[in-house]
């Protein structure tokens, strides 16, 4: 199978198993982290397949909606490509993303580094800032029945991996805990200049937001 036909029964596969999902981790997420890791690839020496599938793939099963279990998405990964006869070192390195690729709280050690990770990463974090990044937070936050802001809760700004998983805190703490921390977590150029921008634009919203809270404006 060629690449443009392997990368489109990939989007309607993924199209197909996201169709119900959570706003913030839906195919429009999906797309959205393709377009920026194309973006950021540019001229870069990578493998452009594997940078694809791994940006359709890398939510494809989300643990956050199946009970912490961080087993399906690699699974899911894995079968789908291997039904489509994709050489098994292209679908390892894809599972390897889809493994290395989250959060976590900021102290999950990679496991795996990879030019092609390092791309998909910043795109997927891209995608958790600026404009899209705090439509993003709430929506998760209605989703999860969280207050949007809490003056008595502060932020945990060095939690675990399982602390970070059970958290339950005000949206607002979210910038504090993983939002404003990801520009300084960029790993390719593309991806730094994106996030400075972005980044911006949040630290601008939370000193609205403060402000209409106080009743200042």
């Amino acid at each position: 199978m060629n690449n443009s036909a392997l990368i489109h029964k990939t989007i309607q596969f993924v199209k197909e198993k996201l169709h119900d999902a959570e706003g913030g981790h839906d195919w429009f997420h999906i797309e959205r982290v393709y377009k920026n890791a194309l973006l950021i690839s540019g001229n870069a020496d990578c493998d452009l397949t594997v940078v694809q599938l791994g940006a359709l793939l890398h939510d494809i099963a989300d643990s956050k909606f199946h009970n912490g279990d961080e087993t399906i998405g690699p699974k899911t990964a894995h079968l789908f490509l291997e039904s489509e006869n994709v050489s098994e070192d292209i679908i390892q390195h894809v599972v390897n993303i889809i493994e290395n690729i989250s959060y976590k709280g900021g102290n999950f050690e990679k496991k795996f580094s990879s030019l092609e990770l390092d791309i998909v990463q910043d795109a997927d974090r891209l995608d958790a800032m600026g404009a899209i990044g705090i439509a993003r937070a709430f929506n998760y936050g209605g989703f999860k029945n969280r207050a949007l802001y809490d003056p008595e809760i502060e932020p945990v700004t060095n939690m675990s991996k399982e602390e970070y998983k059970k958290n339950n805190a005000p949206t607002i703490n979210h910038f504090y805990e993983k939002l404003l921390l990801l520009k300084d977590k960029m790993n390719t150029e593309t991806g730094k200049q994106i996030a400075a921008e972005r980044h911006r634009f949040m630290e601008s919203f939370l000193a609205q937001f403060y402000a209409e809270w106080e009743g200042i404006k």
